[in-house]
């Protein structure tokens, strides 16, 4: 099992997944060209790819969702109410649908899209699971719910939000209502929130861990790594490979 983010943040989000003989995008948020660039800047070639998962609705996870879809003849895994809702991306697509919180096959994986807090029609996180093992994606998440941690506990690999500090959030530059937003249940998780969860995550088999989805206003790759650093150093049960993800270039394929 491989993984890596292509891009991470507010600008556009897309992580690459290779397991067995599969390999998925989970969102497409930049352009069809750029992520072709950045697939091969880590040895894939694009063509290869057999679908693309969406979460949720925002523009930076679904910008180059159909045109991608349409150019590499391959399905848009999307669940229902969100395909009804971003109908107009996904015209002459092939369109798998799916409903949160049922898993099911596709090629040799096993896809459980789980439902997340968002302030989106029908937001999910995924896992993704294999023989070589279980890769876990959440993202966007206003609040860890019981059923996120239960879902992301047995994961080889995690890609993990990690959006925003709090003191920079309310000293930052954004409108109150925004700030109340991202702060809500249906924004996303904190620095501190996003520890708290992972240490709820971490067992043996953990190997690969992805700081995902960080703010350039309102956050820093120095203080997410900080509190990651801060639970991971002290951890007995596993010591993971960690990556952020930003914009402008990919992490390493782990």
């Amino acid at each position: 099992m491989r993984v890596c983010l292509l891009a991470s943040g507010s600008k556009g989000n897309s992580v690459y997944l290779e397991s067995g003989d599969t390999r998925l995008l989970i969102d497409a948020g930049l352009s069809a060209k750029e992520l072709t660039l950045r697939l091969a800047a880590v040895g894939v070639d694009a063509e290869t790819l057999n679908a693309i998962l969406v979460t949720h609705e925002h523009t930076d996870h679904i910008r180059s969702v159909g045109t991608l879809a349409r150019k590499l003849k391959i399905p848009v895994v999307v669940s229902y109410p969100t395909a009804r809702q971003i109908d107009p991306l996904l015209k002459k697509c092939q369109i798998m649908e799916f409903e949160a919180g049922h898993s099911f096959a596709f090629r040799d994986l096993l896809i459980d899209p789980f439902p997340i807090t968002h302030d989106t029609v029908d937001p999910v996180g995924f896992l993704v699971e294999s023989r070589e093992g279980i890769a876990g994606c959440a993202t966007d998440l206003g609040v860890a719910t019981r059923l996120v941690q239960e879902k992301l506990k047995r994961c080889r690999s995690l890609v993990l939000e990690f959006n925003h500090d709090e003191e920079m959030l309310l000293n930052g530059p954004y409108p109150w209502h925004l700030k109340q937003r991202i702060k809500s249940r249906h924004g996303h998780l904190s620095n501190v929130e996003s520890r708290t969860l992972l240490a709820e995550l971490l067992h043996e088999g953990l190997e690969s861990l992805f700081l995902a989805h960080l703010s350039e206003v309102n956050n820093h790759p120095d203080l997410a790594m900080g509190e990651a650093r801060a639970l991971l150093d002290g951890a007995t049960c596993c010591s993971p490979r960690v990556a952020i993800g930003c914009q402008d270039r990919t992490t390493a394929l782990f």
